[in-house]
């Protein structure tokens, strides 16, 4: 039988039940709209975690001395090889150097454990610090001994831009070291707790400060998340007795979560679009089962069962894609209204918890799209089977006498 022949009588039966196959595409518009705008939630969350595990001083890859994750201290601090830099990749947005160390800082109001981080402010837009909104000065160079704090921590200790506060922490000799500090500027970070946990300074002040030259850290971010295996390999040759990690090795809590929300999406639509798939083979076995005499009219005036079973296949998949395209279009519709963010401050402190910020962005994934529209179509024709098989073994003599 020829395609157009097919297609025209599978689109005249579609017509000939309207209300029904209406019904049956709307549920398909629905499921498919429900699935969408869900990838697109989980898709926010995805990137969201992604930036809040990189920009949290971390980056994509990071160096470090070996050990220095389970006992941080200068004392595990290296040396930067003169000209390293030169020997990274082109798709590296950039890269900083700084010392972290535990340390403890005191006012007249209170003491707070803290990660006391020395920086050099010009390469700190890699991190959140870049972005985040200061009251008061920001760190003027690596010279600068000045420090900046969170505000979270700045109400904590009853102080503000200007004042004076004393820094503890443990110098490379092993030995205490303490000193009083002016407080440059007040941050705020779109993660509650990174205003609690750290303090900055300049590079080269607190080196003097800990009697050391070394750092205890290089971060890397880059352009094309994709390059980041290379990128590590790379950096091994390179820092061949540092230990070279990427995030995720760095951030397993939100690497597993990233990893947990990929395999949700698809839990979802197999659940969902699996409901639908039983939807339609009743409806086409339905459909089936109402053109007995017509379907043995077709088959006494020659037509073959392989043409039976192409109509039937046709019909469905026609109408899941009407389905999934409306589906699709409603879904952008929605996704509009919400593009630009969805404001959550109402629950910051349970999104802090998970390191979300306060502002939720869906993403619209245009890989989602083709799934679900591959997948989608794939079931139609996988569910059409079912019925087409009962349409072939209809005998013509018998659906006549019907």
């Amino acid at each position: 039988m020829p395609v157009k022949l097919l297609i025209q009588l599978s689109w005249r039966n579609i017509w000939r039940h309207r209300r029904r196959n209406a019904i049956l595409v709307s549920a398909i518009a629905v499921a498919v709209t429900g699935v969408m705008l869900l990838n697109t939630m989980m898709r926010g969350m995805q990137q969201d975690l992604r930036n809040t595990a990189i920009e949290n001083l971390t980056g994509h890859v990071k160096i470090l001395e070996p050990g220095y994750l389970h006992d941080p201290g200068i004392e595990r601090g290296f040396d930067i090889l003169e000209g390293w830099q030169n020997t990274l990749p082109d798709h590296v947005a950039g890269w900083a150097s700084r010392i972290r160390v535990p340390g403890v800082i005191m006012s007249e109001r209170g003491t707070r454990g803290i990660q006391l981080v020395g920086i050099d402010p010009a390469r700190e837009s890699i991190s959140f610090l870049g972005q985040a909104e200061v009251a008061g000065d920001r760190l003027s160079g690596p010279e600068d001994s000045r420090i900046l704090i969170g505000g979270l921590l700045a109400e904590a200790l009853d102080t503000a831009a200007g004042r004076r506060l004393v820094l503890v922490t443990q110098g490379a000799d092993g030995r205490t070291r303490e000193a009083g500090f002016r407080i440059a500027g007040v941050y705020r970070a779109e993660i509650a707790g990174l205003e609690k946990a750290f303090v900055f300074t300049g590079l080269a002040a607190l080196q003097r400060l800990l009697g050391t030259d070394k750092i205890t850290e290089i971060s890397i971010r880059l352009d094309d998340e994709d390059r980041e295996t290379s990128t590590i390999a790379a950096l091994a040759e390179t820092f061949e007795s540092r230990a070279v990690a990427s995030w995720r090795q760095l951030e397993p809590q939100a690497a597993a979560m990233v990893e947990v929300s990929d395999v949700t999406i698809y839990i979802l639509f197999v659940i969902v679009m699996g409901a639908l798939t039983f939807g339609l083979v009743n409806t086409l076995v339905t459909a089936v089962m109402e053109r007995l005499r017509e379907l043995g009219m077709l088959r006494a005036i020659g037509m073959r069962p392989r043409a039976v079973v192409a109509q039937v296949v046709v019909e469905s998949t026609v109408i899941m894609a009407i389905g999934v395209a409306a589906g699709l279009i409603l879904a952008w519709c929605v996704f509009s209204f919400v593009a630009d963010g969805i404001d959550l401050t109402a629950f910051d402190d349970s999104l802090a918890s998970f390191g979300m910020r306060p502002t939720f962005v869906p993403v619209f994934d245009i890989r989602d799209v083709a799934l679900i529209a591959v997948l989608s179509l794939a079931l139609s024709i996988l569910a059409s089977f079912y019925p087409a098989r009962r349409a072939v073994k209809i005998k013509p003599l018998e659906a006549l006498r019907r």
